[in-house]
């Protein structure tokens, strides 16, 4: 806002001359119009606080059959799929270690929460689906620190450092627009980024075989087509995943109308439920 506005008074106070001699612009040069377009679709995108507010709505109603997101940095339960406990905003899980990792910030920022007692377990349980050492409280002191707003902050801070930004870094860098940033985001909450095959860098590796990014001169939807073609697969993987309506009645349903900017209104289905954002 602050340097728009001080363009606009440079503009309304630079001399009537200098525009009524300066030169003509020169021709674009050929492709230089859809590079300036690629360009001007990753200069922007899911980062835009509204935009922002809009994947997480659509995480949510996969994560928690909701669109109120920010009624879930309470939520815990262990939904047997492996991982232990999933919890929060994104689903940080105590045995992937991003759960261990957001305690650990949290206790850093706020010594003694009520949560700092239970790092050794979750320690211990990492890498495995037990609960040993967190129950039978852990779940009843997880919803205390949740009325947190210090809990509440980290658990922003942990998804944007862990989840977010990678994705839409990688997004703006692969030169796809807010669509494309939110179906990588996506992919990196369920799948993380580490080296299996299934992680989201093997998504990614996997698409790049059959399809090329906008910024290494492919076509988007192509593009996006093949990534999400990948990340089916990744997710029929896994038995708790197998169910790929997240991607057949949501994204791909965007893709279809090709709504690269992510645009509302917003219409979808996850897992037979239907959603909208006006």
């Amino acid at each position: 806002m602050a340097a728009g506005a001080l363009l606009g008074a440079a503009l309304l106070t630079a001399p009537v001359a200098a525009h009524a001699t300066a030169a003509p612009p020169a021709a674009p040069a050929p492709g230089a119009t859809a590079a300036a377009a690629t360009a001007a679709a990753a200069a922007t995108g899911l980062d835009d606080p509204a935009k922002k507010d809009i994947a997480m709505r659509i995480v949510s109603s996969a994560e928690n059959s909701s669109l109120d997101w920010k009624a879930q940095y309470k939520y815990i339960e262990d939904i047997g799929d492996g991982r232990g406990y999933t919890a929060g905003i994104i689903g940080f899980c105590s045995g992937t270690g991003d759960m261990l990792d957001l305690v650990e910030y949290y206790t850093k920022v706020k010594p003694g929460n009520v949560l700092a007692k239970y790092l050794p377990a979750l320690r211990k349980v990492d890498g495995s689906d037990s609960h040993a050492g967190l129950d039978p409280n852990f779940t009843g002191d997880w919803a205390k620190a949740a009325r947190d707003a210090e809990f509440k902050k980290a658990q922003d801070h942990e998804r944007d450092r862990v989840y977010f930004n990678p994705a839409v870094g990688q997004g703006k860098s692969d030169g796809v627009g807010t669509l494309g940033q939110f179906i990588y985001y996506d992919a990196i909450v369920m799948h993380g980024d580490g080296g299996d095959s299934t992680s989201f860098r093997n998504i990614r590796k996997r698409a790049l075989a059959k399809a090329k990014p906008p910024a290494q001169g492919g076509n988007e939807t192509a593009w996006l087509n093949a990534f999400l073609d990948a990340r089916v697969w990744a997710m029929k993987q896994e038995e708790a995943h197998s169910d790929t309506s997240r991607v057949d009645t949501a994204q791909r349903v965007f893709l279809k109308k090709g709504n690269l900017g992510l645009d509302t209104p917003l219409e979808w289905k996850v897992y037979g439920d239907s959603y909208r954002i006006g």
